[in-house]
Formats: C-alpha cells, sequence, structure tokens
C-alpha cells in the first residue's frame, strides 16, 4: 500500500507541476475534467445519480462544463449568472419530472457542483493573477504540508483527540504541528521566490500567514469531507487514485481551502 500511494503520489505531483506552470487552457481543461469527476463521485454518494436518462446530473455537469468555459473567457463575469442559470435548470429538471426526484437530490446536485467546481477553479483564478504561477502553489503547500506534518507530529507526540467521533486518530497536537509546518512552509516558499514574486509587504510573512490559515481550514475540508463519507457508510469516494482513493479523497482539502488562498493572496499581497 505504501508504494502504490507514493507511485500515485509521485504522478499527482508531476501532473500537477505540469498543468499548472502551463496555465491557461490547460490548467482550465484539466481543472474541470477534475471537478466533472468529483461531482460525479459525490452525485453518487448523494444518489443523484439514476438509470435513465440523467436528468439532473446532467444538468449539474452542464452547468459545470458552461461555468469554465465563460471562467477561462471571462474570469469571474458570469459567475453568478451561471450559478443562478444552473439552479434554475435544476429546479426545472424537479419540476417537470416530479416526482422521480427527491428534494434531498435536488440539493445535492447544486452543492456538489459548487463544492467541487466552483470552489476548485480558484486555483484557476489564482494562477492568472500577477505572480500566480508562484502564489498558486500555496494551495497545496497549506494543504499537503499540514497534512503531512500533521500526521507525523501526531504519530509522534499526539494524545488529545481532536474529533474522536469522526476522526479519532486526529489529534490536538497534530493540528497545532500540521499549522505550524505549513506556515514554515510558506516562510520557507517565501524566501525562495522572494526575487520573482513581487509583493509590497514583506512576502515571507505573507505567505507564512497565508499558509498557515489555509492550512488551518485545510481540517475542516478534510474532516467535512469524511464526515460526509460516516453519513453515507462508505470508505472512500471513488478508486481513480490508487491508494489514495478517488478525487474527492485526496482533494478534499486542496477544494475547500483554494478560495480561501485566492482571497488571502488577492488582499494580502
Amino acid at each position: 500500500m505504501f508504494w502504490t500511494r507514493l507511485g500515485s503520489g509521485i504522478v499527482l505531483v508531476a501532473a500537477a507541476l505540469i498543468t499548472i506552470i502551463s496555465g491557461g487552457p490547460v490548467l482550465a481543461a484539466t481543472l474541470l475534467v477534475v471537478s466533472l469527476i468529483g461531482i460525479h463521485e459525490l452525485y453518487r454518494v448523494f444518489q443523484v445519480e439514476d438509470k435513465g436518462i440523467p436528468l439532473l446530473s446532467g444538468a449539474g455537469y452542464l452547468g459545470t462544463a458552461v461555468y469554465y468555459a465563460l471562467l477561462f473567457w471571462r474570469p469571474q463575469t458570469y459567475t453568478m449568472m451561471v450559478l443562478t442559470g444552473t439552479l434554475i435548470v435544476i429546479m426545472a429538471v424537479y419540476v417537470f419530472s416530479y416526482p422521480r426526484y427527491h428534494a434531498r437530490q435536488v440539493t445535492a446536485a447544486f452543492f456538489s457542483m459548487v463544492y467541487a467546481a466552483v470552489m476548485l477553479s480558484n486555483i484557476y483564478l489564482l494562477r492568472i493573477l500577477d505572480h500566480g504561477v508562484y502564489l498558486v502553489w500555496l494551495v497545496f503547500f497549506a494543504s499537503w504540508g499540514c497534512d503531512t506534518c500533521a500526521y507525523c507530529v501526531g504519530k509522534l507526540i499526539g494524545k488529545h483527540k481532536m474529533t474522536p467521533k469522526l476522526s479519532p486518530k486526529k489529534s490536538v497536537e497534530g493540528a497545532v504541528g500540521g499549522v505550524l509546518g505549513s506556515a514554515l512552509l510558506g516562510a520557507v516558499y517565501g524566501a525562495a521566490v522572494r526575487g520573482h514574486a513581487a509583493a509590497d509587504g514583506n512576502l515571507v510573512l505573507s505567505f507564512a500567514v497565508i499558509c498557515a490559515a489555509g492550512g488551518l481550514l485545510s481540517m475542516i475540508g478534510d474532516l467535512a469531507a469524511s464526515a460526509i463519507k460516516r453519513n453515507y457508510d462508505i470508505k472512500d469516494y471513488g478508486t481513480l487514485i490508487p491508494g489514495h482513493g478517488g478525487i474527492m479523497d485526496r482533494f478534499d482539502s486542496v477544494i475547500f481551502i483554494a478560495p480561501v488562498i485566492y482571497y488571502l493572496a488577492l488582499y494580502l499581497l
């Protein structure tokens, strides 16, 4: 299992390097595919997918495709229009196919789009900022850095359980170590790119603060995804990534903090 996870992790890092450095249509298309897979995983959990013509799930997929197309063409200009339009289409499907779908499925159809697609799209918005090729990595330092540091510290000195019912293995000590570790990674990264990613203030301190905030919230994103799995009694969202599960298993915290990192970078740098 360790070698499987390691191999998958290396592939993921390589894919992230290629797509994020490329930016533009390559990144937008990659995020669209990842979003659609993530939505599909959530739709299966929430039982939005059904037999026959997939009207409800189809509305969610179509809305996501249109959202990304307009995001690439005119970033943020049509965001609310697409979201509102998708909700209207979903509600129309609900009404005209009644009683085929339950209200909880309708709610899940829209929620999954916002959760897995709209929140993740902030990686693209971050990438197209000035010096975005450097800023976008803060999402991954905050998320995966916090996860790794929290695991190591928790294993070494973790004693007090953070959420005993939801995730018994996570400790308060691990959480603190994860936040401090992600802040340290942000500071080191800030020092490394200080001459390239211009900022009005102290880049080292700004990156440390952004990664610390992102790391703290990444744990909520991870636990939120775990809570959904527990509610629906499943182990993983999918099997796409060997050793890791599905897109929502591996990118749960990345998806959750991408908007946070984007807005912090927008206003602090």
